[in-house]
């Protein structure tokens, strides 16, 4: 059995890939799950996240790390949702103008230096073709910047993708 050290880091985005944005109940398999209405709900679109993802997630062979804006309150409020333990987050350095010119979305430097040329899958909807250039030319190991439709979120192509990938290396 591989241990979690060497299974490859899959970095995590909430906004667009668990909560879908633009989409309609009608529009998403299952439409979106419904949660009461206590002070952990206060946030509306924490009711769009399928929480069959969890399960999906934690099958992949990988070490899941939040990559979000949500940064620790992934762990507060969307972990419990999809039964995720705590995982490690991101700390976003501030932002560079460095990265506007290049055209790299703000997350890519950050995400590599905390990868440390270990092999890693980057899920998110904002990922662009310079981010994959720059990837490949700046990292050592492999790397899948997984772009996923904001419209719908994470599909079963995308777990498909992702697994497949996670399970070559």
């Amino acid at each position: 059995m591989i241990s979690s050290a060497q299974h490859p880091l899959l970095f995590l985005d909430v906004d667009g890939p668990l909560i879908p944005f633009g989409a309609t109940p009608q529009q998403l398999p299952g439409g979106y799950p419904t949660y009461g209405t206590g002070p952990e709900d206060a946030n509306p679109l924490l009711a769009r996240i399928n929480p069959a993802y969890g399960p999906r997630l934690t099958a992949l062979p990988c070490e899941l790390v939040w990559a979000t804006t949500w940064m620790s309150e992934a762990n507060e409020c969307v972990a419990p949702r999809l039964g995720l333990p705590e995982l490690p987050v991101v700390v976003w350095p501030e932002s560079s103008d460095e990265d506007e010119w290049d055209g790299l979305h703000w997350k890519t430097r950050a995400l590599l230096a905390w990868a440390d040329g270990r092999p890693f899958a980057w899920v998110d909807d904002e990922i662009t073709e310079a981010d994959r250039a720059w990837v490949a030319a700046h990292h050592p190991g492999r790397a899948l910047l997984h772009r996923v439709d904001p419209r719908q979120g994470l599909t079963d192509g995308d777990f498909t993708a992702l697994d497949e990938w996670l399970r070559a290396g």
